[in-house]
């Protein structure tokens, strides 16, 4: 059971009134959008640039995204979402992520998402270089 606790870094949203459905909760397709802003802020805090990196000819690539609707979000709502990295193998990266209340360690959501290294050029998946690995996961 993801913890509040397990998570070195959050980032904040406020639930805009675009971003519901008919039925007054988050869409489901805005929670791949906040884990998305939400990685990409993990990754500006440890220092990665992602413009920059993609122009090496090597980029990471999504494979698998998963959300789990554990109870519902609402216009207006201050949530905050917690990423880590979890498992990484030679060639791909998993991002768990939980979203959570400001200010409360209930699980709203938890998702995952897999990313796997390319050479662009190739389009192969391609061995991540150990600094990269060692920059993403200090």
């Amino acid at each position: 059971m993801m913890q509040k606790s397990d998570f070195p870094f959050f980032f904040q949203f406020r639930v805009r009134y675009s971003e519901i459905d008919a039925q007054g909760v988050v869409f489901n397709a805005h929670y791949l959008t906040y884990f998305d802003t939400a990685v990409t802020e993990y990754l500006r805090w440890r220092d990665y640039n992602v413009w920059q990196q993609a122009a090496t000819g090597f980029d990471f690539h999504t494979v698998k995204t998963v959300v789990e609707y554990r109870a519902p979000i609402k216009f207006d709502d201050e949530i905050e979402v917690g990423v880590k990295l979890g498992e990484h193998g030679r060639s791909s990266l998993t991002w768990e992520l939980a979203i959570f209340h400001r200010g409360d360690d209930r699980v709203l959501s938890i998702g995952e998402v897999v990313w796997v290294y390319v050479d662009m050029a190739a389009h192969k998946a391609t061995r991540i270089p150990e600094e990269l690995l060692a920059q993403l996961t200090a």
